[in-house]
């Protein structure tokens, strides 16, 4: 994307947030999001009408900060159009950005290893959030009524566990996670079905025996399956 063409097509209650020269646009998601590298800050836009608020990701970003890397919230504000989140740059990139998405294996092994740092470092008696079946499907389904597979650990989830939101160090190790906007106790496959899948949409080969490595879990079938085509059909099962 050309980030002056980007910048220009901006909302203009974004630009209003902008204090750099040196802006780049990130990503825009299919719901209208934007998100932008405002010189060492990222600004997290979105319409009202997408229906994500990013209070729920200022709230777990401040109860997961403690615990493990993950940006730091400088503001949050929100008018008649939109909601936006500041936070500081981490000292990375993202796990898919030009620099890493050609050296898949590193990508993977780091990915898994992340992952499980992750799941060690949250404690889940201590969470107040969770992304269970019930939380994911609006209430409109249980475990026992999609067939779930009995939970195997419960930990504190990321929620969105797909490549790009893990952030790798210069050197290429895991460094943290961003977008933790779904974080929440959950069975650990929930998180390990997806951020395996995503290696597909992202890196060839995807290495995804070596992801389960890093990890350090053998692949569970009927879970991956299972939790995979919750994630599919999450939109749907909420109706």
């Amino acid at each position: 994307m050309n980030a002056s063409l980007a910048a220009s097509s901006m909302p203009d209650g974004l630009r209003a947030l902008i204090v750099s020269d040196d802006v780049e646009p990130v990503w825009l998601n299919e719901l209208g999001g934007l998100t932008i590298r405002d010189g060492d800050r990222y600004i997290k836009w979105n319409p009202l009408s997408s229906g994500i608020d990013l209070r729920k990701e200022v709230d777990r970003l401040a109860w997961a900060a403690p615990f493990t890397v993950v940006p730091r919230v400088i503001e949050f504000g929100s008018n008649a159009d939109a909601q936006w989140m500041i936070t500081h740059a981490l000292p990375g990139e993202s796990a898919v950005s030009a620099r890493w998405r050609h050296v898949p294996l590193l990508c993977a092994r780091e990915i898994g290893r992340g992952l499980r740092i992750l799941h060690d470092a949250l404690p889940v008696a201590a969470c107040p959030f969770t992304w269970s079946i019930e939380d994911r499907t609006n209430g409109r389904h249980t475990a026992a009524s999609l067939h779930a597979p009995p939970d195997d650990l419960l930990v504190v989830c990321h929620g969105d566990a797909c490549s790009p939101n893990t952030l790798l160090a210069h050197d290429g190790s895991f460094l943290g996670h961003v977008d933790m906007g779904s974080l929440g106790v959950a069975d650990r496959w929930a998180d390990l079905a997806v951020a395996s899948m995503a290696l597909d949409w992202n890196y060839e080969p995807a290495f995804e025996d070596e992801f389960f490595a890093a990890y350090g879990i053998a692949p569970d079938a009927e879970r991956i399956a299972f939790y995979r085509d919750l994630w599919n059909r999450e939109d749907e099962l909420q109706k």
